[in-house]
């Protein structure tokens, strides 16, 4: 039986571990022709190619710093010239910072963070909307966070996710009539590498499940299985949202 995404092509940022990962790994399971990007993590993402291709679909990685907006664009033309068309962009890669207190962060790592959580998303989503926009549509799902609504998560990290999901709202009805659908999902409390070490202390991770109606961390394939859907037909009336991915966080929040 054909995958939901047999005969599309993707671009998938971040895809070298976690959520990222997840998702590529599910696209091609559907059967799209991945483009697997990767910041700094070549043996992750070689490990989602490797995965993606067992599965029977084709796909390649690519590295790109995006903490200079100037790589998200010549990522994108690299993609495009290797898939000709790019029907799917999905948004995932991201960072945080290390400082405790925004009182404490220095500016350059406020800009790092912005640049590559939400310059460089906007860079890529308005390329791919553009073309898409010619090519007879397409889709564009950015990855932000419960974060763009709880603050909590560090100053830069929460301005960027929260910028993020004002693009999508931004975008979206701009290239509606034209077929391109542009969604974000908001995780929660997702178990991946960046959450990893929260997750292996005890005391705080009884904390983090305590908040979530559910009681667990979400695992990265249950976002992965949304991110399909939005990038899918069977979400061809669906643009312009936010799909929180949480366990339930968001219905507890003040509670």
């Amino acid at each position: 039986m054909a995958g939901r995404l047999q005969g599309k092509t993707a671009l998938v940022t971040g895809a070298d571990s976690g959520i990222g990962q997840a998702i590529a790994i599910k696209f091609g399971d559907e059967g799209a022709t991945v483009v697997v990007h990767y910041g700094n993590d070549q043996e992750g993402a070689q490990n989602t190619v490797e995965q993606i291709k067992s599965g029977g679909s084709d796909a390649q990685a690519m590295q790109a710093d995006l903490a200079d907006p100037s790589n998200a664009l010549a990522l994108y033309d690299q993609a495009k010239q290797a898939l000709g068309t790019i029907n799917i962009l999905v948004n995932c890669a991201g960072t945080g910072e290390a400082a405790e207190s925004p009182l404490e962060l220095p500016l350059e790592d406020f800009q790092r963070v912005l640049n590559i959580d939400l310059v460089s998303p906007w860079v890529l989503a308005q390329a791919a909307a553009r073309d898409m926009s010619h090519s007879g549509g397409g889709a564009i799902v950015n990855i932000t966070s419960v974060h763009e609504e709880i603050p909590g998560s560090g100053v830069a990290y929460c301005a960027a996710k929260g910028g993020l999901r004002n693009v999508t709202r931004s975008l979206a009805p701009v290239v509606a009539a034209q077929g391109v659908r542009v969604n974000n999902i908001a995780p929660g409390m997702i178990q991946t590498p960046m959450t990893q070490e929260s997750l292996e202390d005890p005391e705080s991770a009884r904390q983090a499940v305590q908040r979530i109606p559910m009681r667990r961390p979400g695992q990265p394939e249950e976002i992965a299985n949304v991110a399909l859907l939005l990038a899918s037909d069977e979400a061809s009336y669906v643009t312009g949202s936010t799909y929180f991915v949480d366990g339930g966080l968001m219905q507890s929040v003040g509670s």
